[in-house]
């Protein structure tokens, strides 16, 4: 197999957790070796192999990207309903209860006519491609042929995707025209795309299916143990909300009496390959649970300004050892960009830190020691999501993908002197 170079000037958070392990490493021409996509070397210009007369003093083929712009690692975005795009940044001024039955319900069961699906799935990922995410994890809807359709689309344009077919059957929470018949359907269902999508044309493993229970508020008993017992089955991923707003939070408790975390784990939906939605309102025995089971958390800060109407507790999460990257929830988020999830990352943090109720004093306005800054929301946004996916991607290192972004950056305002406007 043949070795092809890269010679960039890259930035990357490689830690393996966040917290000062999140420290921004800059790489000013490095060279990175690729064989089949895996990045087999990462060498500075002061390292002995590039020496004159070393192994890697003129390699070729090489591609030259100094100058170009600067190498970051593409972003992995935890969590898109990619049948929303058309909605994106509406209807955001209802409860989330309201905004799923009158809003995007109605919206979703349109992905039976699979021409529509093909358009809106091929404008969406070529907008998250050009955002810098080169690896998402996308709930479709329940309808089999048209969540294949987004599996083949990301195929075809390069990005790698975990792909759900939606499972929903709850009568009493989901519409008439638009759920599963029966839990046994949910389960079959589920199961021939679990066994589809690793088959599809051209599928060199880049894109997996992902075993998608919506939540728990539109899915039967039933549905969820047979997801469960499929997930132990196939060791394929899982993705569903968990905890995301009042409503969805107090549902569960009170039909279950336990939590969303606890109910999962004991349907068999909480495993390490588990990517949980939002979880805003988890506490401290769920953060346990979540962190034993070793599953993700999908932090969605611009979606939860709308639907969750708090906070998540990133900085606790992290300290007691949770998997966290970030998710756009497209279109509970208003934004496809991942980069300005990232930002709003570091601004609930301080809003938690500090409070927004001027009528409060200072001392009694926020719960203190919960900001992060700008270095571990981009390690959330890179390899925080390649960890909660446990996928081999994130940031360049021998072993991993050469998933990359190359982002040209305006010189003139580099090179300003800083008296423009």
């Amino acid at each position: 197999m043949t070795t092809v170079f890269f010679r960039a000037d890259l930035f990357h958070a490689p830690g393996l957790q966040a917290g000062e392990t999140a420290a921004i490493e800059r790489i000013d021409d490095a060279l990175i070796a690729v064989e089949g996509g895996t990045i087999t070397a990462v060498l500075r210009p002061d390292d002995p192999l590039r020496a004159p007369g070393g192994p890697f003093a003129a390699p070729t083929p090489v591609t030259d990207l100094r100058g170009q712009g600067v190498l970051l690692p593409g972003f992995v975005d935890l969590h898109i309903h990619a049948p929303q795009f058309p909605q994106l940044g509406q209807a955001l001024d209802v409860p989330l209860e309201i905004w799923l039955q009158t809003h995007t319900f109605p919206l979703e069961s349109r992905y039976s006519d699979l021409d529509f699906a093909d358009r809106v799935y091929r404008a969406l990922v070529r907008r998250l491609l050009a955002n810098g995410t080169t690896t998402a994890m996308y709930f479709a809807t329940i309808h089999y042929e048209s969540s294949l359709r987004l599996a083949e689309i990301c195929i075809e344009m390069g990005q790698r995707a975990l792909v759900g077919r939606v499972a929903m059957d709850l009568a009493e929470s989901c519409p008439d025209n638009y759920r599963d018949a029966s839990p046994a359907v949910s389960v079959a269902d589920t199961a021939r795309f679990v066994e589809a999508v690793p088959r599809l044309a051209g599928n060199d493993g880049r894109v997996l299916p992902a075993i998608t229970p919506r939540f728990i508020p539109s899915c039967s008993d039933a549905a969820l143990r047979g997801l469960g017992a499929l997930a132990a089955e196939t060791g394929a991923h899982v993705q569903t909300h968990c905890s995301e707003s009042d409503w969805e939070h107090h549902h569960v408790h009170d039909r279950m009496g336990k939590s969303d975390t606890a109910a999962l784990r004991d349907f068999g939906l909480l495993t390490r390959r588990t990517v949980l939605a939002h979880g805003t309102f988890i506490d401290d025995d769920d953060m346990a649970l979540i962190a034993a089971a070793g599953a993700g958390v999908a932090h969605c800060p611009l979606s939860n300004v709308y639907f969750s109407n708090a906070v998540f507790p990133l900085r606790t999460a992290l300290e007691k050892g949770l998997h966290v990257g970030l998710g756009t929830d497209i279109s509970g988020g208003p934004s496809a960009s991942l980069m300005e999830n990232a930002r709003m990352t570091v601004t609930a943090s301080r809003m938690l830190e500090e409070g927004v109720d001027a009528d409060k004093p200072a001392a009694a306005r926020g719960r203190p020691q919960n900001r992060v800054d700008f270095r571990t929301a981009f390690w959330l946004a890179t390899m925080g999501g390649a960890i909660a996916l446990d996928l081999p991607v994130g940031c360049f290192a021998p072993g991993r993908q050469f998933d990359a972004m190359l982002v040209q950056l305006p010189h003139d305002h580099l090179l300003d002197s800083g008296h423009g406007d």
